[in-house]
């Protein structure tokens, strides 16, 4: 702004005051001091309290308060007369991060009476004044969107007793309602920014699912005032006018990004950030969060709070595959907490996350939780010994980027009813469906080439789509993502998987749609419908399998293939039987034990019979029914620290190797680019060796 602008504005705002003058302010909250937990209201000078996580920001006159939407309030210390006549007017700037869970204050005199006024957001974007009148709250309300996120909005919302009440947006008038009687007016509290009661979110899917909680609005606050007059038409355009134009300090949301990407094959302990209201709500310190890179290619595997720790395949434009945990429900009077699954841990109390291995061949992380509701309970506590079901996923995870991922349980705890796997495209803050899809949004097959696909459609009830629907299933065992990316997610299932499908209707795909409590969602909601993109959503209408069940011991498990890459549907079948349909492995020299391949790690898995390790070689008998693709190998008891390969007699270089260090002995782990349809003869020869 220049000096003269300047000079201008300030003798405008100047004249400005003088016309109020003769209208006195009940109260009034500038912001610009914000110590020792307290700010100053302004007409009494009272010090008034500030709760929760909060800091200064550029406010439309000198600084404002930055609200979390979590904890940040603005609360008086004593009881106020909060009207003094037949007409008062309330005053506040308002810009937004994203929208209330539910209808939130600006501000509010509310009690646990029907009494006094409050100034509301809404979750869709609207604003409302309502007025405490004839034991009810009347109220004039905006549309939904009428608040655009990251952007200054003037509210003033005017009271005149047995005539109206009304609200103004930037100067315009938006609202009104006739009020036939006068507002009952309490000695009440002030609350800024805040529910003053526990609610519950809008758009659930189950009540009894969803705990009310306390909730705030999420963005920046400043110059709110209570006048005890009714202001004008004019006098409201020419407050707005001044101040018109300005920007907030608040940044567009996305999830997070891995800025240094080392481009090495690796899994990394981290602290990811999402934006500062959220982060700071966690009691954590360093490195609570796990992300594993790839040398050949710019995908991510992610371990984050934000997901509860359920891994997510990232691709070099940020777009996020997730997966649903193992769920479970109850039935009938029994249904009483909505899902247990991992989606309600939103403090991660029950999941955590660790590195197992970390070589340049291979990486395993190791998934734990256990199932919970919204209500932070978990699923079927044995009441002898206070233990509940348990659930363990390993993440085989191979330098192509692709990972086994195995999901097991002890028999005995998890019982029925239940479900394995959903998968969870996500959307970013601002995305709708369009932005992430394609139209034919996944394409599934089997292992013998049959295929079919789910698709945005007119109506997913008839052909040439349909039906598809959760009636019915399919024993397709592939499932590829239709992202708007190069590298695209994927999921290959054991033979005699089952999988239902259903198609999503074409006036969907121009929308934010899918469910919003998850991920990053704090509040305690087992389902929440998506209505506006202002938070990241998990999208709807993607395959759910029911994969085979297998028995180890005391515990079931099962396992699935996922990755993230650039094949087409065809490469995929091949890269699918690779590991469904294994090639058989012959040892052909070598002092070892042929141990089988290992579906659940996606593995051959050799032993040394002697004591020193000794050159080994063997063949994969590789098909066009059992293609060779990356294999990967582990040799147990190997006592050697260096590795060299030779793949049908010629020097081989692209293959990873490390060495597993272990109580009972060390490993040697070796993964091989390698594709082929015939044999292929691999030595493999340890440093130590004068072969």
């Amino acid at each position: 702004m220049n000096r003269k602008l300047l000079v201008v504005t300030t003798l405008f705002i100047f004249s400005l005051s003088l016309s109020l003058s003769a209208q006195n302010k009940l109260a009034s909250w500038s912001f610009e001091q914000l110590k020792n937990r307290v700010t100053p209201e302004l007409i009494s000078g009272r010090a008034d309290t500030l709760e929760g996580n909060f800091e200064a920001a550029g406010g439309i006159s000198g600084q404002g308060i930055r609200l979390d939407g979590f904890t940040t309030c603005v609360r008086t210390v004593e009881k106020q007369n909060i009207a003094s006549g037949n007409e008062v007017s309330l005053e506040a700037w308002v810009a937004l991060g994203n929208y209330p869970w539910n209808w939130c204050p600006v501000l509010t005199t509310e009690t646990n009476e029907t009494k006094g006024y409050r100034l509301l957001v809404g979750p869709l974007g609207q604003a409302s004044f309502e007025c405490a009148i004839g034991e009810q709250w009347i109220s004039c309300s905006s549309g939904r969107d009428a608040l655009p996120l990251r952007t200054w909005h003037h509210l003033v919302a005017v009271y005149k007793a047995n005539q109206d009440i009304k609200l103004y947006i930037n100067g315009v008038l938006v609202s009104s309602t006739q009020i036939h009687g006068s507002m009952s007016v309490p000695r009440s509290d002030y609350l800024l920014g805040m529910v003053a009661f526990p609610e519950k979110p809008s758009d659930i899917h189950r009540t009894w699912g969803t705990i009310a909680s306390y909730f705030g609005l999420d963005g920046i606050l400043d110059e709110v005032s209570i006048f005890d007059s009714a202001l004008t038409d004019e006098q409201i355009k020419n407050r707005y006018n001044t101040f018109a134009g300005l920007s907030p300090d608040i940044a567009p949301r996305h999830l997070p990004r891995v800025e240094n990407n080392p481009s090495r094959f690796g899994a990394y302990y981290t602290k990811l950030k999402y934006y500062p209201g959220w982060d700071n709500v966690w009691p954590v310190a360093g490195d609570p969060d796990i992300v594993v890179t790839f040398e050949k290619s710019p995908i991510k595997l992610i371990f984050w709070r934000g997901t509860r720790y359920g891994a997510s395949w990232v691709s070099e434009n940020d777009q996020w595959m997730s997966d649903q945990s193992v769920e479970a429900w109850g039935v009938g009077d029994e249904d009483n907490e909505g899902c247990f699954e991992h989606m309600q841990d939103r403090h991660c109390r029950f999941s955590h996350v660790r590195i197992i291995e970390n070589t340049d061949a291979r990486v395993v992380v190791h998934w734990r939780y256990a199932p919970v509701s919204a209500y932070n309970n978990t699923w079927r506590v044995d009441p002898k010994t206070g233990w509940e079901c348990w659930i363990d996923e390993y993440y085989y995870i191979y330098p192509d980027a692709s990972a086994i991922r195995k999901v097991s349980w002890k028999k005995g705890t998890l019982g029925y009813p239940r479900q394995f796997q959903e998968t969870l495209a996500l959307l970013q803050p601002g995305q709708v469906l369009s932005d992430l899809l394609e139209v034919d949004f996944t394409q599934v097959a089997d292992y013998e080439g049959n295929r079919n696909k789910q698709s945005f459609v007119e109506d997913p009830n008839n052909p040439p789509y349909g039906p598809l629907g959760f009636n019915k299933s399919f024993d397709y065992t592939i499932q590829q993502y239709g992202f708007k990316s190069v590298n695209k997610p994927y999921i290959c299932f054991d033979p005699g998987n089952e999988m239902f499908l259903r198609n999503a209707r074409l006036s969907d795909y121009n929308l934010p749609r899918g469910c919003n409590h998850f991920p990053v969602g704090q509040a305690r909601c087992d389902g929440r419908t998506t209505r506006t993109a202002d938070r990241p959503s998990h999208a709807t209408s993607f395959p759910i399998s029911e994969p085979v069940i297998h028995e180890d011991g005391d515990r079931y498990y099962w396992n699935g293939l996922y990755g993230m890459n650039d094949m087409d549907l065809s490469q995929l079948i091949s890269a699918g039987r690779s590991w469904a349909y294994a090639p058989e492995v012959e040892i052909r020299s070598g002092r070892c034990e042929n141990m089988g391949y290992q579906t659940s790690e996606r593995c051959y898995q050799l032993r040394l019979d002697s004591k020193k390790a000794s050159s080994i070689n063997l063949v994969l008998h590789g098909s066009e029914k059992s293609p060779v693709h990356n294999p990967a190998l582990l040799i147990s008891d190997w006592d050697d620290s260096q590795v060299k390969v030779l793949v049908n007699g010629k020097k081989f270089r692209d293959y990873r190797w490390g060495i597993i260090r272990e109580l009972d002995g060390d490993r040697l782990v070796l993964f091989f680019f390698i594709e082929s349809k015939q044999d292929t003869d691999i030595t493999i020869i340890p440093n130590s060796s004068k072969s």
